[in-house]
């Protein structure tokens, strides 16, 4: 990540160690570099140059993040941000939550996914999450990441959609799978949850409660995250 030249706000010390239940209690305001100013449009920032919003850091634009692009052989369609609620899209905020650097919190009320790039700066991005009777919370880890992975739906999914049995033996990759570009798996105490960070063709869902239970990411935004978070990148999801 670069890190641009930016006046920053020293962090509360809301983290007590140990406690994800203090932290997770903390995600209470998400100020942005320029409150009040869209941070995902193109301008300056208080006479300064606009904060990178990607790995790359040429990338500072929602134009720039949510474009069409070509990716291991596949085509992602360009996302159409402009209809997304602004908060959703990818931007970087204040780490004024005290979550710790190179770690994950998924705020699952608020549709956000934090990634701390150090004790002053979060990634946000929006995403998508479990319905009523699928959700998931609790710490763990990214036990392994893959890229355009297979999807095989679950025996219990099968038997509420019959019409999933075809891909009982998996689904190739693409960017009409349910898992889209990226993969990033989650394991506590060494067993695999069965939950995932991913990513989805369904723009639309960012923002709401539907899936069964991963944790949906734009399929621009888990390419960003992938190359971000490696493996044994603390998660914790609320």
């Amino acid at each position: 990540m670069n890190d641009d030249a930016q006046p920053m706000v020293s962090r509360r010390k809301l983290i007590v160690a140990g406690s994800a239940s203090l932290l997770l209690a903390g995600c209470t305001s998400d100020r942005l570099f320029s409150e009040g100013v869209d941070t995902t449009t193109t301008g300056s920032i208080g006479g300064g140059f606009r904060p990178a919003i990607g790995v790359d850091s040429n990338i500072t634009t929602s134009a720039q993040m949510y474009v069409e692009m070509v990716d291991g052989g596949h085509t992602l369609p360009p996302v159409p941000y402009k209809k997304m609620d602004q908060e959703f899209r990818r931007q970087r905020v204040i780490n004024d939550i005290g979550l710790q650097t190179g770690t994950i919190l998924v705020d699952t009320k608020k549709h956000f996914l934090y990634y701390a790039l150090s004790e002053d700066e979060l990634v946000r991005y929006g995403v998508g999450v479990g319905k009523a009777g699928f959700e998931w919370s609790g710490t763990a880890k990214v036990g392994y990441k893959r890229e355009w992975p297979v999807w095989t739906p679950p025996k219990e999914m099968i038997e509420r959609k019959p019409i999933l049995a075809k891909y009982a033996g998996g689904m190739p990759p693409g960017p009409d799978n349910p898992l889209g570009s990226r993969s990033l798996y989650l394991y506590a105490d060494g067993r695999d949850t069965l939950y995932r960070l991913h990513g989805t063709p369904e723009w639309d869902s960012i923002g709401k409660s539907m899936s069964s239970g991963c944790i949906r990411l734009l399929n621009q935004d888990i390419i960003d995250l992938y190359n971000r978070a490696p493996i044994g990148t603390q998660v914790t999801v609320q």
